[in-house]
């Protein structure tokens, strides 16, 4: 298959392959596309007219740009190159960042980076046989308890829910040593500010200012939020 000779070729010299490198079928589709696309064969009249237009060169009936392939809106075609460069023996389902140096060292189409990471992150394979490769987490390690009560909080959001009366997001405040909690509503997109204010007129009228929050989003986000809080 074409796939297992071009992944044995070098990135640098892929981009110097010639038309005779690829086979028959391919080929056909690949001038298929372009007849199909007006604005390519607008580049391909002006070439043939013996205008110049920077980066293209059109020779027995294929487009190239800065020597790769061109190919015109087919997404079938775009697919099966894809496919070529991805599922190969050689190519042993390669990530998205060595396909796309791969198939983008022979051949070029508008978003192609984007359609490779699509079909690599749907590849069936990939997503059942993958090893995860990052670095193990570690033990997790217990928060202390708290020893007073509404000194210590946990701050969650339960997102996604059906719309009632506009709300779709519950703010959850835990106290972590009782297990008291409080529940408020409010409504997508939120902010730093919402949040804050809904804590002030629902949980710090009650309990007073807390010494810690816990909460699972960046620390911007608690940075911003203490802010607004304690201007408030």
């Amino acid at each position: 298959m074409v796939a297992d000779c071009l992944s044995r070729v070098p990135t640098a010299q892929l981009v110097a392959m010639t038309v005779s490198s690829l086979d028959l079928e391919l080929l056909a589709q690949v001038k298929q596309s372009l007849r199909a696309n007006d604005s390519i064969q607008t580049i391909i009249s002006k070439l043939i007219n013996g205008e110049t237009i920077p980066k293209y060169i059109y020779s027995q009936g294929i487009l190239y740009r800065n020597g790769r392939v061109v190919v015109g809106k087919d997404s079938s075609l775009h697919s099966k190159i894809i496919q070529l460069f991805h599922d190969s023996s050689f190519s042993g389902h390669s990530g998205v960042a060595m396909t796309t140096k791969r198939v983008a060292g022979v051949f070029w189409w508008k978003d192609l980076s984007k359609d490779v990471r699509n079909y690599v992150r749907t590849c069936s394979v990939c997503q059942r046989y993958k090893a995860d490769l990052t670095t193990p987490g570690g033990s997790l390690q217990p928060l202390p308890i708290p020893g007073t009560i509404w000194v210590n909080v946990s701050l969650d959001f339960i997102e996604g829910l059906p719309k009632s009366r506009g709300k779709d997001t519950i703010l959850v405040v835990v106290h972590r040593l009782s297990k008291y909690a409080h529940f408020m509503p409010l409504s997508h997109p939120f902010t730093t500010v919402t949040v804050a204010q809904l804590y002030f007129d629902h949980v710090f009228k009650l309990h007073g200012v807390p010494k810690i929050i816990v909460s699972d989003r960046d620390r911007i986000f608690l940075s911003q939020f203490w802010q607004e809080f304690f201007r408030l």
